[in-house]
């Protein structure tokens, strides 16, 4: 099955964990018929269908991998620790290039256990990049720092806001480390208009991700991402940001929520794609 055209969805891309009910192909099926021209891959699954055949079976099917989630966690404490980081790193970049994506995504890790020094744990993270970077490059890949919001800084990702993002992106050439701009973590902040533009000018914005934020939160926060259009994003306020910055890549949804994995994913795909029309691409009051 190869992918329907519908024009209005040419930037868009499905990251996998929106459809966790669909095995890769399904998946690769189902944006095919729907004219979801992208999609954005996770390594765990990739793994056990194997990258090649996984490059094979979205490149049959007319469609690009958008991204490959995910690299980092590069902040523990022991240096043996720190260099099995590196190693997989290393693998998961070898893993983009073979699917074929010139964006692997970064969480950069949480604090070391036992410490407060989140300026000690940023400087792991430049760190490693140093060591990453030239590697990726040379395989056609571009790291990309995601920050998360700062509620996971002490477990997850010490980087909190695109600032913090750019100043370590911008330690490297722009075509080895670049930045993700995704709504769900970076609504809250005042500075992001500001920072956006920042990235724009410097060539950083290496993907735009979307998921919208609603409340009240759920018990451990991971899957409370919530659909376009149900929470408190101004998710078009981002498409336009970005795209005044320059940026005119893969506008990929990734959406962590039980509510949607329950349901038909044929439904949610449809759904989401009219979503994406409707809430990031027309203007406000538009029909």
């Amino acid at each position: 099955m190869t992918a329907a055209h519908r024009p209005e969805l040419a930037r868009l891309s499905l990251n996998q964990e929106t459809l966790r009910q669909f095995s890769l192909p399904e998946l690769v099926d189902g944006c095919a018929r729907g004219g979801v021209p992208g999609v954005g891959l996770w390594r765990a699954p990739v793994g056990e269908y194997g990258a090649d055949r996984a490059a094979r079976l979205v490149r049959d099917a007319g469609l690009t991998v958008t991204s490959l989630c995910r690299g980092g966690f590069f902040t523990a404490a022991e240096p043996a620790a720190r260099a099995a980081a590196l190693d997989d790193n290393r693998a998961a970049v070898d893993e983009a290039a073979t699917l074929g994506t010139d964006t692997l995504v970064l969480v950069s890790g949480g604090l070391p256990a036992g410490s407060r020094d989140l300026a000690g744990a940023r400087e792991q993270v430049a760190d490693a990049l140093r060591e990453l970077a030239p590697y990726a490059a040379g395989r056609g890949v571009r790291l990309a720092i995601e920050p998360l919001h700062p509620m996971y800084a002490a477990d997850r990702c010490v980087v909190s806001t695109l600032a913090q993002a750019l100043d370590l992106a911008e330690r490297f050439p722009p075509e080895q480390v670049g930045v993700v701009v995704d709504t769900y973590h970076l609504w809250w902040d005042d500075t992001v208009d500001g920072q956006i533009e920042r990235a724009g000018r410097g060539g950083r914005i290496a993907s735009l991700q979307l998921a919208d934020w609603v409340t009240p939160l759920p018990e451990g926060v991971l899957l409370g991402r919530g659909q376009l259009g149900d929470g408190c994003v101004d998710l078009r306020r981002f498409r336009a940001r970005t795209d005044a910055a320059g940026y005119d890549g893969p506008i990929e949804v990734e959406i962590f929520n039980p509510g949607l994995w329950a349901r038909d994913g044929t439904e949610v795909l449809a759904e989401v794609a009219e979503r994406y029309v409707r809430h990031v691409l027309r203007v406000s009051g538009e029909e």
